[in-house]
């Protein structure tokens, strides 16, 4: 793939979040994601059909921050090595999302250009979900896409992740979380 082609791929990705419509009057406030919420999930790829899938604790805390909302999460994961002692794993993630000109849209404050090595990440609110999105872009040209999903229902939210490599889906994650502070 051609520089110019992967700098166009970054621009229809960019493009698509920020094309977003007016906001509409069922789309949630920011606001309404705030809070501490944790739970659990299952982790699946291509192989899960063969091999164990993965479970995975979560723990998601959204608060203002400078501007705009500041979005931690942690994944505890548990796979492989023996079944009676799996090897556990922990991830810690932090973005900071400041308010677009279009109204629902976020742009990640350390965003910056994938074709340089840099990750690129937005946001969105559509209805009761907030999904934050991450691009990234290899030396090869290869594209990776990340993509959140916190759907807020009840007394928490239900957690879809879903990645991709060149369009073939790596891995989902589905979980149920719970809030447990404001």
């Amino acid at each position: 793939m051609t520089r110019n082609a992967l700098y166009l791929l970054a621009i229809v990705f960019g493009a698509i979040a920020f094309a977003s419509p007016q906001a509409d009057a069922k789309d949630l406030p920011l606001t309404a994601f705030y809070g501490k919420f944790s739970g659990g999930g299952i982790a699946q790829n291509a192989d899960s059909e063969y091999f164990a899938m993965t479970t995975r604790d979560f723990d998601v805390v959204i608060k203002p921050a400078s501007g705009g909302v500041r979005i931690n999460w942690t994944s505890v994961i548990r796979g492989g090595g023996d079944p009676l002692k799996p090897k556990v794993r922990r991830r810690m993630s932090s973005k900071v999302l400041r308010p677009t000109e279009t109204p629902n849209v976020f742009h990640g404050t350390d965003s910056g250009n994938p074709l340089e090595g840099k990750e690129l990440c937005w946001a969105r609110i559509d209805g009761n979900t907030l999904t934050v999105f991450l691009m990234t872009v290899s030396k090869e040209g290869v594209y990776e896409l990340q993509q959140y999903d916190r759907t807020l229902s009840g007394t928490g939210m239900t957690l879809l992740f879903r990645s991709w490599r060149d369009g073939d889906r790596l891995r989902s994650v589905s979980g149920r979380l719970v809030k447990t502070a404001n």
